[in-house]
């Protein structure tokens, strides 16, 4: 009997650019730390806001996957007032820049066989399964980093640009950026909304979820984030054919402009919890 799969069970082919951040979205590229700042201040008051409400907290040890500049891990330690954030990432140039007390940086792949930095209450990945392989097997490799009674919360993008989604240079050149992002350097976002099911599949209870969508307003974090993101994933994106450079400088404008109104792509966090009483 034939059993249907869905992308979430499929590993992802490599795309030709490598991974992310060795040809687009490299840390050394200047502005790259900016472009990740401008998503920070757009999600970054909801992610805490979710972490916190599951506990986060004094004494919690939490590991942070794919760090970039910090600014959840700093917040952690700054306002939920945990003990330690350990934050990996395979480019720490951003980490070690004025550590606070607790915050340990460690440069890694999280895709390496030896990669098994302890146990920690709260094991936090943003934006981070969306660019690698295997989604689901990475779900359970994190799952197998907490503690009993730990929880796992992992945030990916939803693309909104569905079927029914009004046409423009907007939506045009956000289907142009996944589309050439997967082509590249492997990203996906289709297997995201079966996320809860990864969850559950790793063991973990007390599955749920929740969407975020930002608005896009002129100026906002989110509208330059996107601006950037574009920009340096330009090549790509005209490599589709679903976008020419005179279409995407069309949508750039767009995203200036007071009187746009449109969806920027959604953020889900799904979480779940470890057997086992907390420490």
């Amino acid at each position: 009997m034939a059993v249907e799969t869905s992308s979430a069970d499929r590993e992802r082919p490599p795309g030709d650019g490598g991974r992310y951040g060795e040809r687009i979205f490299r840390p050394a590229d200047s502005g790259e730390a900016d472009r990740i700042d401008h998503g920070a201040l757009a999600y970054d008051a909801i992610t805490l806001a979710r972490l916190r409400r599951l506990g986060a907290g004094p004494g919690w040890r939490c590991l942070d996957v794919g760090a970039g500049t910090g600014s959840v891990a700093r917040a952690l330690l700054r306002d939920a007032g945990v003990a330690e954030v350990v934050a990996v990432d395979r480019d720490t140039r951003f980490l070690a820049e004025d550590p606070p007390e607790g915050l340990v940086p460690l440069e890694a792949d999280v895709l390496a066989d030896d990669f098994d930095p302890g146990r920690f209450d709260l094991v936090h990945a943003r934006f981070v399964l969306m660019h690698l392989p295997d989604p689901a097997r990475m779900t359970a490799r994190l799952a197998g980093l907490l503690a009993p009674g730990g929880v796992l919360v992992v945030g990916d993008a939803v693309d909104l640009t569905t079927g029914a989604a009004p046409d423009g240079p907007v939506t045009a050149a956000v289907r142009a950026m996944w589309r050439g992002l997967r082509d590249t350097i492997g990203t996906d976002v289709s297997w995201v909304p079966d996320c809860p099911r990864l969850l559950t599949e790793a063991g973990l209870e007390s599955v749920a979820a929740e969407i975020h969508v930002p608005p896009l307003e002129a100026g906002s974090p989110i509208s330059r984030f996107w601006a950037d993101t574009w920009e340096r994933s330009r090549d790509a994106m005209t490599a589709t054919g679903l976008v020419d450079d005179e279409g995407l400088d069309e949508a750039l404008r767009s995203l200036g402009a007071a009187e746009f109104a449109g969806f920027s792509p959604g953020m889900l966090t799904a979480w779940g919890r470890a057997p086992g009483a907390a420490n």
